[in-house]
């Protein structure tokens, strides 16, 4: 005993040995403490970068969090919102399906549907082509099939002739570089949209396969229907490819609508309770505060519930395609417009207003803030085409409903009052002192 506490007393000399055998367990249990701490915030950013890039490539900033905590994920996942997700070392797919199939402000950025053909043609060359591809060759493999019969019925038409038809297979070939599908190897698109002496530039790819394999999030696949029986139109073409195997009893109904609204809460700006079928309402009604609760600890967001419905929102801003506020023309005269349908609501002014007036509105604004907006912004007639761009951003936010050339202020618009602009002039250190003073 004698030669024991002596060792451990020059270990630590001065501290008496019983004092440091009472503070022991307290440092071990501080130290797991933070390890649990770090490990929830580290699988809480996993589940984040998973909300907002379900097909995550390997060079993903997140993906080994998402490796590390893959198991945990997968069970939250499938636990809350029904979703499956697939994690591999070379990706993870998480199978993402929105709960409102016939939400049009859903999509990529800048696509119609010519371009969603491309894209979908592109995929189809891509799944029968070798381990690299050209540029050149997949887009005269996607002409090929742009020449079937049933698109060329149906009027589309696609070549290489033109510099805008290249520029749209090259807008689709950095959407599949984006996803991760393809990975460049050498070359340039660029050069290939514009023609030099009558050549063109070329780039060469790898295509990743299972990455392609997880780009369509479907329940059951396209390929899978019969000649002659496939769905007729677009609507029932979406709900067949998403419609999921539903148990007929009263838990799986109950645990059908939970996963529907989490869903909504996660993917959605704002949840109205009047959007909600009679089953759906009475569920939400008496649960949206535990279900808001266990997706905010998840997740980092906050919740904001309202007679209305309720938002999700995150003060990161990290959680959203479309930023608001935000820098910029565009964005400015959102916030204008936001306010102005807002201050109408408080006023009891609860109709719809048209395009027309949105773009009268946006004119007048011009006089007063149009020296800080971009110069095409400014110039005559130029507010309806701004007026179209801001209904536009506030329908993806769910801020206004649009139909028939109108639109209409939802509840959620009361959030927003702008205040007066304070100009902040900085002066140059040279000239204000050290400081770089501010007035």
């Amino acid at each position: 005993m004698t030669q024991r506490a002596k060792t451990a007393t020059s270990r630590y000399p001065g501290v008496p040995l019983a004092s440091r055998r009472r503070n022991e367990p307290v440092a071990s249990q501080r130290i797991g403490e933070l390890q649990a701490r770090q490990q929830r915030e580290e699988q809480r950013m996993a589940l984040r970068a998973l909300l907002m890039q379900p097909l995550m490539s390997p060079e993903h900033t997140e993906f080994p969090a998402v490796r590390r905590h893959a198991e945990a994920l997968r069970e939250w996942f499938a636990r809350e919102t029904g979703w499956m997700l697939h994690v591999a070392r070379d990706g993870a797919r998480l199978y993402k399906r929105p709960a409102d199939l016939g939400d049009a402000t859903r999509g990529l950025p800048g696509y119609d549907r010519r371009r969603y053909i491309l894209f979908c043609l592109a995929c189809a060359v891509l799944e029968r082509a070798d381990p690299q591809i050209t540029l050149q060759l997949l887009g005269e493999r996607v002409m090929q099939w742009a020449a079937e019969p049933a698109l060329a019925a149906r009027g589309f038409e696609f070549t290489l002739k033109t510099a805008a038809q290249r520029r749209e297979l090259v807008v689709v070939c950095r959407t599949l570089l984006a996803l991760g599908v393809l990975q460049r190897v050498a070359g340039d698109e660029d050069g290939f949209v514009n023609e030099n002496g009558g050549a063109r530039a070329d780039a060469l790819y790898d295509v990743r396969r299972r990455a392609l394999s997880g780009v369509l999030a479907a329940v059951r696949g396209p390929s899978t229907w019969a000649p002659g029986e496939s769905p007729a139109s677009l609507d029932e073409r979406l709900h067949s490819l998403a419609a999921e195997h539903l148990a007929d009893s009263d838990e799986a109904r109950r645990t059908t609508l939970r996963h529907r609204l989490a869903r909504r809460l996660l993917d959605d700006p704002v949840v109205y309770t009047d959007s909600l079928d009679a089953d759906a309402q009475a569920y939400f009604v008496n649960q949206r505060g535990p279900m808001a609760a266990r997706l905010c600890d998840a997740t980092g967001l906050a919740a904001e519930q309202r007679a209305e419905g309720v938002a999700l929102t995150d003060e990161a801003g990290t959680l959203s395609d479309v930023a608001m506020p935000a820098e910029g023309t565009d964005a400015h005269a959102t916030l204008l417009v936001a306010e102005h349908l807002a201050s109408r609501m408080r006023a009891g002014e609860r109709g719809a207003l048209t395009d027309e007036a949105i773009a009268a509105f946006l004119r007048d604004a011009t006089d007063r803030y149009g020296r800080f907006w971009r110069k095409t912004a400014r110039e005559p007639g130029a507010e309806r085409e701004l007026a179209q761009l801001v209904l536009e951003r506030l329908g993806k936010l769910q801020l206004v409903a649009r139909e028939d050339g109108r639109a209409r202020p939802l509840p959620a618009i009361a959030r927003f009052a702008l205040g007066e602009a304070e100009l902040v002039q900085r002066v140059p250190a040279d000239a204000a002192g050290s400081t770089g003073a501010l007035f």
